[in-house]
């Protein structure tokens, strides 16, 4: 494909994501229409829908529109190139400008120049405060791949000579003693050795961050909301003395944890929704709990475009339930970890707040947030115990 039809490609994904369908279901579809796109092709779609995604406002300002044709010509400008050169219906390019897309657009402002929705503005600011402006524009940018080196399988710097003989260039954190900064080829990353004898994790810096720094003088853990389970591995990895369980509301999600689990030389159990309270106590009850995701937005942006006040509220009332579910799984000397991906204050400290408020019994020994800022997603994480008899 050239890459004016790589561009008329993205054009075509973005409709179809304006009238709703989601970002990965569009682009598999097309996929699997297009079987003359290569791995090259594929790649380079994906990234021009996803650079439009971080960027959809500012776009749609600076081309006019919301149609998938106006976002990318919003894009082209925004990356300070001539639409004129890639829209000249030559061959498979986009059909020529017109005059009136010629003379559409204009400068985003506010909320559109940082690419968030009005409605969360105030509570971005309320919670990021000088940091919002730098935060937003972090957001407009792809996140970097980072890595968790499993320290059963090899040490990071066996695992980074690896990944070396493969082209997969990374360079260590020095933050985070297991995890490795992906910046070049990381696409080859779940082609590579190290990856399949169970060496490396695909894990954001933040998110090994938190699993770090979470008590594991503890028997038996149980992953609450484990999702594919990146978290319990992380920590198996940490204490393989441990017992850990994995459970999901949504069984399904961790259908791929066994495999997984098993290239990493661990052992997970999973529990069936409705069946930890028979496998209760545990030493430590983590949940990683439903959330709006604001907090790594620049990886999965469609969220901050699909999420309203209606769906943050359902959210908010999902992540206290789970908070009054996980306490009864707690031994009498357990704690649990209540952690999310979030930016808002809502999902965050309000909502410990409001767990503490209705169980004085219990006090929150710590709570910290992992900053964007700091090189990986932006996390939240409270450690709630029993106060003492």
């Amino acid at each position: 494909m050239t890459p004016a039809a790589r561009i008329a490609a993205a054009i075509g994904i973005l409709d179809r994501i304006e009238a709703g369908e989601p970002a990965e279901k569009a682009l598999t579809g097309w996929a699997r229409r297009s079987r003359f796109a290569g791995s090259k092709d594929r790649a380079a779609v994906r990234d021009h829908v996803f650079d439009v995604l971080r960027c959809r406002r500012s776009c749609a300002a600076l081309g006019g529109g919301e149609s998938g044709r106006a976002l990318m010509l919003g894009l082209l400008r925004r990356k300070g190139l001539d639409p004129g050169e890639v829209f000249t219906g030559e061959g498979h390019a986009p059909a020529p400008l017109t005059p009136e897309e010629r003379r559409a657009g204009r400068p985003p402002e506010g909320a559109e120049a940082l690419d968030m929705p009005d409605w969360l503005l105030p509570g971005l600011t309320a919670a990021l405060g000088g940091d919002l402006e730098e935060v937003c524009r972090l957001f407009q940018a792809r996140a970097p791949v980072w890595l968790r080196v499993n320290e059963r399988r090899c040490s990071r710097e066996e695992a980074r000579a690896l990944l070396a003989r493969e082209g997969i260039v990374a360079r260590p954190s020095e933050r985070v003693k297991t995890a490795l900064e992906v910046i070049e080829n990381a696409r080859r990353i779940k082609q590579s050795e190290a990856w399949k004898t169970g060496c490396v994790e695909l894990q954001d810096l933040n998110s090994q961050a938190l699993c770090a720094d979470l008590p594991l003088g503890a028997a038996r853990v149980l992953d609450y909301c484990a999702g594919g389970g990146g978290k319990v591995l992380a920590l198996a990895a940490r204490a393989p003395e441990g017992q850990y369980l994995a459970h999901d509301a949504d069984f399904a999600r961790m259908k791929d944890l066994p495999i997984r689990a098993a290239r990493a030389g661990a052992e997970v159990r999973l529990v069936k929704p409705g069946e930890a309270g028979a496998a209760a106590p545990f030493d430590l009850v983590l949940c990683d709990v439903p959330c709006s995701g604001s907090g790594a937005w620049r990886r999965s942006p469609e969220g901050k475009w699909r999420l309203d006040a209606g769906r943050l509220e359902e959210l908010m009332k999902t992540q206290s339930e789970i908070l009054d579910k996980a306490k009864k799984l707690v031994s009498e000397a357990g704690e649990i970890a209540y952690a999310t991906c979030s930016l808002l204050t809502g999902e965050n400290e309000a909502r410990i707040d409001a767990f503490l408020a209705a169980n004085p019994g219990w006090e929150c020994r710590e709570s910290r947030r992992y900053s964007p800022l700091s090189g990986g997603d932006g996390f939240f994480l409270a450690r709630l115990v029993r106060k003492p008899r």
